[in-house]
C-alpha cells in the first residue's frame, strides 16, 4: 500500500468521525438553546462528510449496490461476531457498565443490520418499498412499522423514521 493510500484511509476514518462528533456537537448545542452554534457544527459536519466521500471515492471505496451490501454485510458480520464480543469483554472485566451497555446495544444491532442488508439484496430490483425506524437510544433499527417500546433497551417511543 502507498502512502498516499494509507493517508487517504487515515483522512477518511479522521473526517467521518468529526462528522459524527459535530452532529453530536450540534444536538447538544441544540437542547442548550445555541441554534445558530447547532447550524455552525451541522455546516462542518456536512463538509466533512464531503471530504470523506472525496476520500473513500479515490481509495476505490464505492462500487456498485451489490457489492456495496456484500461489503456492507461482512463489516457488520465482523463487528458482532469479533469485534464487539471482545470490547463487552474488556468492559465486563473492568466493570465499565456503561462502556457494556453502550457495546452490547451495539452487538445486537449490528446483527439486524446485517440481516437488513442481507434481505436488501436478496431483493435487489424487486422495487420493495419499506420503511426504516431507528430507536434514538441504543440504534435497533426496523422495518415498516416502529414498536411502542425497543425489543433491545426497553425504550418507550424512540423510533424515528428514516427518510
Amino acid at each position: 500500500m502507498s502512502k498516499s493510500e494509507k493517508n487517504l484511509q487515515e483522512a477518511f476514518a479522521g473526517e467521518s468521525q468529526a462528522n459524527r462528533k459535530y452532529l453530536a456537537f450540534a444536538k447538544k448545542a441544540e437542547e442548550e438553546g445555541f441554534k445558530q452554534i447547532a447550524k455552525l457544527f451541522r455546516a462542518a459536519a456536512e463538509a466533512e462528510t464531503v471530504h470523506a466521500h472525496s476520500h473513500l471515492r479515490e481509495l476505490g471505496g464505492i462500487k456498485g449496490t451489490k457489492e456495496n451490501l456484500a461489503e456492507a454485510i461482512g463489516g457488520e458480520t465482523h463487528e458482532f461476531q469479533s469485534m464487539y464480543p471482545q470490547m463487552i469483554a474488556d468492559a465486563e472485566a473492568e466493570g465499565n457498565k456503561g462502556a457494556l451497555r453502550s457495546f452490547s446495544y451495539a452487538n445486537e444491532v449490528e446483527k439486524i443490520h446485517a440481516d437488513l442488508y442481507q434481505k436488501a439484496l436478496d431483493a435487489i430490483g424487486k422495487n420493495q418499498d419499506t420503511d426504516y425506524y431507528v430507536c434514538q437510544v441504543c440504534g435497533n433499527t426496523v422495518e415498516n412499522e416502529a414498536p411502542d417500546e425497543c425489543p433491545i433497551c426497553k425504550a418507550k417511543k424512540m423510533f424515528t423514521k428514516v427518510d
